[in-house]
């Protein structure tokens, strides 16, 4: 027995060749976007920034890399954990 199996739907048949079909006519982010996206994020975070010496950025991205977790993810979760420790003294 044969298995056919058709071709993704982004390919049309012209002819007796495949040509692939433009999938998307996006072309960029629109100022509506980028004005829900303003929205939500002052709705829902807050920055902090923070200032280290030199190379230290590198230090810490390595080690937030090494623990499959972005700069802000490690940078959270180390204070979360120090004032979590601290309130228990």
């Amino acid at each position: 027995m044969r298995l056919f199996i058709s071709p993704p739907h982004y390919l049309k048949k012209e002819g007796s060749s495949m040509v692939e079909e433009k999938k998307s006519t996006y072309t960029g982010q629109t100022d509506a976007r980028r004005r829900a996206t303003a929205k939500y994020l002052k709705e829902t975070v807050e920055d902090v920034r923070i200032r280290v010496p030199k190379g230290q950025k590198a230090v810490i991205k390595a080690h937030a890399d090494k623990n499959r977790e972005s700069m802000n993810q490690f940078v959270i979760r180390a204070i979360n954990e120090t004032m979590e420790r601290d309130s228990g003294k």
